[in-house]
C-alpha cells in the first residue's frame, strides 16, 4: 500500500479532504500546479482532475520507463 502525506502534495485548502473529493479536484490541487497548469493539461491531454492526470496515459508510460531504470534495467 502506498502512503503520501497529504501536506506536502496538496495545497493547503485540499489537505483534510477525502480521498474521492480530491481524485475528483482540479489538477491545481497539487500543489506546484497553478490554475494556467492545470488550463493548459486540459487544453493539451483533456485532463480535468487529479484522477485524470494519474490515469494519463503518458504519466503512467513515464513511470513505468523510471521504474526500469530504477530496476536497473
Amino acid at each position: 500500500m502506498a502512503a503520501v502525506d497529504l501536506e506536502k502534495v496538496l495545497d493547503k485548502a485540499w489537505a483534510d479532504k477525502s480521498l474521492p473529493e480530491i481524485l475528483s479536484a482540479p489538477v491545481a490541487a497539487l500543489k506546484g500546479v497553478s490554475e494556467r497548469d492545470g488550463e493548459l493539461l486540459r487544453e493539451a491531454f483533456g485532463v480535468r482532475t487529479v484522477a485524470d492526470l494519474a490515469r494519463l496515459k503518458y504519466v503512467r508510460w513515464a513511470q513505468a520507463l523510471a521504474a526500469l531504470e530504477e530496476s536497473g534495467a
